[in-house]
C-alpha cells in the first residue's frame, strides 16, 4: 500500500517527465499502482495499523540526516542504534529507498570527443573455465571515444608489459592510433598523480607513446567516471561475451573467440547514446586515426641476471643454462610474452630457450657446458693389486 510520502515521490517524478515504468522501479511498486495513484491524485486513505513500526520514533532523526545529505544507510543505522533503535537494517533501507529519487546529485556533463581524438583504457577481471580449470582472466579494454568501437585482449596478468601489449593489439585492430590515450592510475602507466598536480608517467609508457605518436593522459584521482565510456564496455563484455562463452580450451582459443565476437556482435551493435551503429560511426573515425609505425614496439621483459658458478641463471622459478665462460658474470635477458627467452652478453646473443609450461625445473643446452666438462679432472685409477696387498 502506498504511503503519503510514496505518492509525493511519484508525483515529483511524474512532474519531471519520467515514464510510469521508471517511476515504479524507483518506488518499488507495480506500474499499475503508479497509474492509479496519479489518476486518484493522492495516496489511498491509510488503514489503521494494528501495531507501529520500531522505526517510527526515529523517523524525524532519519529525515534530518537525509536533509544533511547523509544517505549511507549503515551510517544512519549506527546513529539511531545509539539512540535506542532495536530494529533491523532492512527496515531502515526500505524507508530510505523511495526517498533516494529526490536526492540532489552532482550533475555530470558527458564529454564527447572528436574523431580520432581519444582512446580510453582499463583492466578488468573475470573467472571463466580455461583448459578445464576455473581461471582468473585479466582483460584490457580499449575504447575509442568517438565511435565507441572497442577491443579487448585476455591474458594471465596485468603488469606493464601486458598493458603495452594490449594497447598495441588494439591499435593494430583499429588500424591506427588516436591522438591521446587516457588511462587509470595503474603503476604500469602512472608512477604518481598527486591531487592538484600533473601525472608522472612510467618511462616505458612514455617511450611507447613516443613510438606510436600519442599523448599519454591520466584520470584525476577518485574520478573514474572520466573514462566512463570504457567502464561501460567492461560491463558489456562481462554481461555479454563471458555469459555467451564460459569455457575455453586455451588462451589462444579465448582470444580467437573474443575477436570473432567483436566482429560479429560488438561492432554491429546500435549505440544508444550516439544513435548510430558502431561500425558505421567507426568508418568516419578511421581516417582521423594516425598510421601505425613501420616497426612494432618491443613489449618483452628486459632484465639483468647474475650467472651462477655452475653456469645457470634463474628466471621466474626455473634455471636456464648459459655458456660456461659466463659463470660469475652479469648477463641481460629478453623474455617475450609468448615465452621465448634470449640471453645477451652486452650486445652479443649467447643463448636461447623456450619457457616450458611447468612451474619449475632445469633447462639445459649441453653445448653450453661442454667446456666445463672438458676441464673436469680425470679420476685417478689405481691397479687392483694395491687393494690385494691391503687385504692379504
Amino acid at each position: 500500500m502506498l504511503r503519503k510520502e510514496d505518492f509525493m515521490v511519484i508525483h515529483a517524478l511524474a512532474q519531471r517527465g519520467l515514464y510510469v515504468c521508471d517511476i515504479a522501479t524507483q518506488v518499488g511498486v507495480h506500474p499499475r499502482t503508479v497509474r492509479r495513484a496519479l489518476a486518484r491524485g493522492g495516496a489511498p486513505a491509510p488503514r489503521p495499523s494494528r501495531r507501529g513500526s520500531r522505526l517510527d520514533p526515529y523517523r524525524a532523526e532519519i529525515d534530518r540526516l537525509l536533509a544533511e545529505d547523509v544517505w549511507n544507510a549503515v551510517v544512519i543505522f549506527r546513529e539511531i542504534q545509539a539512540q535506542g533503535y532495536t530494529g533491523r537494517l532492512s527496515i531502515l533501507r526500505d524507508y530510505i529507498q523511495p526517498k533516494r529519487a529526490l536526492r540532489v546529485r552532482r550533475a555530470t556533463v558527458r564529454f564527447e570527443t572528436a574523431p580520432g581524438r581519444q582512446l580510453q583504457s582499463d583492466w578488468a577481471v573475470q573467472r571463466p573455465w580455461l583448459a578445464g580449470q576455473e581461471t582468473t582472466v585479466h582483460f584490457i579494454v580499449n575504447t575509442l571515444g568517438f565511435s565507441r568501437r572497442f577491443h579487448f585482449w585476455c591474458t594471465d596478468r596485468e603488469d606493464a608489459a601486458h598493458t603495452y601489449e594490449g594497447l598495441i593489439r588494439s591499435f593494430e585492430w583499429f588500424g591506427g592510433v588516436p591522438e591521446e590515450v587516457l588511462v587509470d592510475n595503474q603503476k604500469a602507466a602512472v608512477l604518481e598523480h598527486p591531487r592538484g598536480g600533473s601525472a608522472r608517467f612510467h618511462p616505458r609508457f612514455v617511450d611507447l607513446a613516443g613510438h606510436y605518436g600519442f599523448v599519454p593522459r591520466a584520470c584525476r584521482p577518485a574520478r573514474a567516471q572520466t573514462k566512463g565510456k570504457d567502464e561501460r564496455m567492461v560491463g558489456y563484455i562481462k554481461h555479454h561475451f563471458f555469459v555467451r562463452y564460459r569455457a575455453f580450451d586455451s588462451w589462444a582459443h579465448l582470444n580467437q573467440l573474443a575477436e570473432h565476437w567483436l566482429r560479429e556482435e560488438a561492432d554491429a551493435r546500435y549505440q544508444g547514446t550516439v544513435q548510430e551503429m558502431v561500425a558505421e560511426r567507426f568508418a568516419r573515425e578511421a581516417p582521423a586515426l594516425r598510421p601505425l609505425p613501420a616497426t612494432r614496439y618491443d613489449t618483452a621483459y628486459r632484465e639483468c641476471r647474475q650467472v651462477s658458478w655452475d653456469a645457470y641463471i634463474d628466471v621466474r622459478g626455473r634455471r636456464y643454462s648459459v655458456p660456461g665462460s659466463l659463470a660469475g658474470q652479469t648477463v641481460q635477458i629478453r623474455l617475450t610474452l609468448d615465452g621465448a627467452l634470449a640471453v645477451y652478453d652486452d650486445e652479443q646473443h649467447v643463448a636461447t630457450h623456450r619457457v616450458p609450461p611447468q612451474e619449475s625445473g632445469w633447462i639445459t643446452t649441453p653445448a653450453h657446458h661442454a667446456a666445463l666438462w672438458a676441464q673436469t679432472l680425470v679420476v685417478e685409477q689405481r691397479p687392483l693389486t694395491v687393494y690385494e696387498e691391503v687385504t692379504s
